[in-house]
């Protein structure tokens, strides 16, 4: 039964076939973008999808890859690249983000990670920062850094004034309606000082 003609009990290998296209369409793409970055990485993503990476975690990835592309289309004239080893951790961590809000800060640490020289590894440990916060975590992470007031002292060190959140707005900015879901999400926060 190899030869394609496999028992279609329930009639659904036409629509496999058809997923099977749209993902290898967009691997296809992620491969290239990625290979122009860091080519290293894309052989590890060849290699990731050919070890039988679920086809779910590869969209996750090409979603990522693709959003990085669209953040780089204006630098992408010049040569960029990102190192091996934050361009693997990005896709290796970001593929199991299976939303879009999630997708966009993976994709902007991927963007962000692209250097002339590709060689500049300061971005690993925001993939590790970012790949301890659950989405609701990095609402609350993106409403304080759009909202507080940011200073540059004269040395050049960055900080911000505090910000004061009221229960109810927490509630909304999160999506949580949990008040002891709330309490673990900032616990969290505070136990990697991001607040």
């Amino acid at each position: 039964m190899d030869n394609g003609k496999s028992l279609d009990i329930l009639g659904v290998k036409p629509i496999a076939d058809s997923i099977n296209v749209v993902v290898k369409g967009g691997v296809d793409g992620a491969s290239s973008f990625l290979s122009r970055i860091c080519l290293p990485a894309a052989e590890e993503f060849g290699l990731l999808l050919r070890d039988k990476v679920s086809a779910w975690r590869a969209q996750n990835a090409v979603n990522i890859a693709s959003k990085a592309k669209t953040l780089l289309d204006g630098k992408l004239k010049q040569v960029i690249s990102a190192h091996p080893r934050i361009a693997y951790s990005i896709i290796e961590n970001g593929s199991w983000a299976e939303d879009d809000f999630m997708q966009n800060f993976w994709a902007g640490l991927l963007a962000s990670s692209c250097t002339k020289d590709g060689r500049d590894e300061s971005n690993l440990i925001f993939i590790n920062l970012l790949s301890l916060l659950t989405k609701h975590q990095a609402k609350l992470i993106m409403h304080i850094c759009e909202n507080a007031s940011i200073y540059k002292s004269q040395a050049g060190f960055i900080y911000a004034d505090q910000l004061s959140i009221e229960a109810e707005k927490l509630f909304n900015i999160t999506d949580i309606s949990d008040f002891h879901q709330l309490d673990r999400e900032l616990d969290h926060l505070r136990s990697v000082e991001l607040i």
